[in-house]
């Protein structure tokens, strides 16, 4: 009799029926393997989380007292009648696509990744599968990023050519991985760093982990464009455009996005300017992480799953789509950061409930 599927898709999540666990499912279930600190992949209420040594400090700054085991990249370990490992992604500091084999049938779960290398996380590891279930959030031609260094040079450009004209430059990012990206691309010879209260605690905790970046100050009332002229502040997308910028002054505000790729977006956002930057991979880094696999079966989450599922059998893949609760990269500026709700003074802080994604 054929044997049942190693992993399963159902409406808790990513499900190992011989292991009992789920990976990265979006309600409460016994016991969940995590691939990095996103809060749509990493959820409360579960009863037991297993993550990297590498994600599971911002996992509990995020989720509180939990019960989270931690296991080193490429450690194997035995659960029920699979072997699973976590290997490097590339995504944010700390992520991994999970393994798991049975009798020699492999099958990888990816979570969300990215082929280009960013400096501060992991660098992806292709690993070897017969089955590959892959995020696609920007699985179109048209998604092609830059690299690292022409993005530090535009935004380098961008920042001093505002600081010259005497305004402060606010740009929005995501509070884990890309907010940490900006700050090791920007230079600081140019102006002062700041920091909104949601960026600043997660870098505290990289930077805790022992990720070098560059100094950076919190902005507490008090702080504003006239004590920090020309000064480059880094704050979730939600705080664009609220009253927390408005301390700021007049300030050039832009957003650090793969969606910034569409102009349309850009214009209905109302930015004059938008970085093209992701943590998730281009529609080249994705078809060549697909290849590097080796995998002959491959499905698709998040993104513009029907297109590439149909661009991947007719490269001769056997493909399908899995429904999930993954957000990808979000459009919506409101979008809630990870962590709980910072308070400084007495004042909220835009943007910093818990919940919500962090895409990259």
């Amino acid at each position: 009799m054929p044997r049942e599927p190693l992993l399963t898709f159902t409406d808790r999540g990513i499900y190992c029926p011989e292991g009992d666990f789920h990976i990265d499912p979006w309600r409460p279930v016994p016991r969940a393997l995590i691939t990095h600190g996103h809060s749509d992949h990493a959820r409360p209420g579960h009863g037991a989380y297993l993550a990297t040594e590498g994600s599971a400090p911002v996992i509990r700054y995020r989720l509180g007292d939990i019960r989270l085991g931690t296991i080193g990249y490429g450690e194997r370990r035995r659960i029920g009648g699979v072997t699973v490992s976590f290997h490097p992604v590339g995504h944010v500091p700390g992520s991994a696509q999970i393994r798991v084999e049975r009798a020699g049938e492999v099958w990888v779960v990816s979570g969300d990744y990215k082929v280009a290398s960013d400096g501060l996380s992991e660098p992806f590891e292709p690993v070897a599968c017969h089955c590959f279930i892959s995020e696609c959030t920007f699985g179109l031609p048209v998604f092609r990023w830059k690299p690292q260094a022409e993005l530090a040079a535009d935004l380098n450009r961008w920042w001093a050519a505002n600081a010259a004209d005497g305004r402060v430059s606010i740009l929005g990012a995501y509070a884990l991985g890309k907010a940490q990206r900006l700050m090791a691309s920007a230079d600081p010879s140019i102006g002062p760093i700041l920091t909104h209260g949601a960026v600043e605690a997660t870098t505290g905790i990289l930077r805790a982990q022992g990720l070098a970046l560059p100094a950076t100050t919190h902005v507490t009332p008090g702080i504003d464009g006239k004590t920090h002229p020309g000064a480059l502040v880094i704050a979730p997308p939600s705080a664009l455009g609220t009253g927390w910028a408005n301390r700021f002054g007049p300030a050039a505000e832009a957003f650090a996005s793969g969606w910034m790729a569409l102009r349309g977006v850009r214009r209905r956002r109302g930015l004059a300017q938008g970085f093209v930057m992701s943590d998730h991979a281009d529609w080249q880094g994705l078809n060549t992480a697909i290849r590097a696999t080796g995998a002959e079966r491959i499905f698709v989450t998040h993104g513009y799953t029907a297109i590439f599922r149909r661009w991947l059998e007719d490269q001769g893949y056997e493909a399908g789509i899995v429904a999930t609760e993954y957000e990808g990269e979000s459009l919506d500026a409101a979008e809630p950061e990870p962590g709980p709700l910072i308070e400084t003074g007495g004042e909220e802080e835009a943007g910093a409930a818990q919940g919500g994604d962090a895409p990259g």
